[in-house]
């Protein structure tokens, strides 16, 4: 079993950091985790932490084997000190519930020596529709070796794939890819905290158990007609592979078995400042996340952990917590 001890790892270090000089040592070694260059790994860990590995091996927190966590009375404690239920529970509902988490010991993977990334783009009057009402009914059943949002492959000839939108690299050149670092900057652009001109952004979640029907799709295309749509995101990242192999009681992270796909809406992607640019950029991803409730999970509507704000839930619940915060 790879292992490695992240020692001294923060809340607010980057993950790519870790994963950047993983590379130069072990290339063929990584952690199934995300790929986004700000994100910190004490939080990103603790909520669940989802990527493209996931298929294969599952989150970020399903492959944590020890922690090295501060309690209330300043006591450093590790897995053995601290005791399998607040291990279980920092993994996946929350470290900063139950103290503060100031390192990880994670399980590394085998990754290949090179993988190939690809990027179609397909509009509406390519039957963009039809293809992702199509990819619903199969992106949980996929190979584990296979992630793709949105727009999938395998099962879709027409989409229209050929060998020219296809590249090959290796894994960590796959991450600068993800990241949108992809004009021309070196590796080392992944160290750097403020990304690769990254925006403002604010994003929310669902999850999706049974297949949008067209016509749910098409009213949700319609919110990107919208004058400040521009730059709008929304990711449908499949389940399926590991992730339902999993038990949703295995780690504090419920999301396993029955779920088709995970919404993630970064539709508020904005480069303005100020106040009055903010308010209406987030008063439009509340319009869509409002739309999206016919066709989501209910009873409860489920959100992933990192991604939760005020706007989740009931606010007649939390003005407490509101309260609590502001003293």
């Amino acid at each position: 079993m790879w292992k490695t001890k992240l020692h001294g790892f923060k809340l607010v270090q980057l993950l790519v950091n870790f994963t950047t000089r993983l590379t130069k040592k072990a290339p063929t070694l990584g952690l199934p985790a995300g790929v986004w260059p700000t994100m910190g790994t004490g939080g990103h860990f603790s909520g669940g932490g989802y990527g493209f590995l996931m298929h294969k091996y599952g989150l970020a927190a399903d492959n944590v084997i020890d922690a090295h966590i501060v309690d209330v009375k300043g006591n450093l404690l590790d897995r053995k000190s601290m005791g399998e239920d607040r291990l279980w529970a920092i993994r996946g509902g929350g470290g900063a519930s139950f103290g503060v988490i100031v390192a990880w010991n994670v399980k590394l993977v085998p990754v290949p020596s090179t993988v190939t990334v690809f990027n179609v783009p397909r509009t509406l009057q390519q039957n963009a529709t039809e293809i992702i009402h199509k990819w619903q009914l199969v992106a949980n059943k996929l190979g584990n070796g296979i992630m793709i949002r949105v727009n999938l492959v395998r099962s879709f000839p027409e989409l229209g794939l050929v060998r020219e939108d296809c590249t090959e690299m290796s894994w960590i050149d796959s991450i600068l890819y993800m990241a949108r670092c992809t004009n021309g900057q070196p590796r080392e652009a992944l160290m750097n905290r403020t990304g690769c001109g990254l925006p403002f952004f604010k994003a929310k979640s669902d999850y999706v158990r049974d297949p949008i029907p067209e016509v749910g799709l098409k009213g949700l295309w319609l919110l990107f007609y919208e004058d400040e749509a521009q730059g709008a995101i929304i990711q449908f990242t499949p389940y399926g592979g590991k992730m339902y192999e999993i038990s949703e009681s295995e780690i504090p992270f419920p999301h396993r078995s029955g779920n088709i796909f995970h919404i993630n809406y970064l539709v508020v992607i904005w480069k303005e400042e100020g106040n009055e640019a903010e308010q209406r950029h987030i008063n439009r991803i509340r319009r869509m996340y409002s739309y999206m409730e016919t066709y989501v999970s209910k009873s409860p509507r489920a959100s992933y952990l990192n991604y939760r704000d005020l706007d989740t839930g009931n606010e007649q619940s939390i003005p407490p917590l509101v309260s609590k915060g502001r003293k």
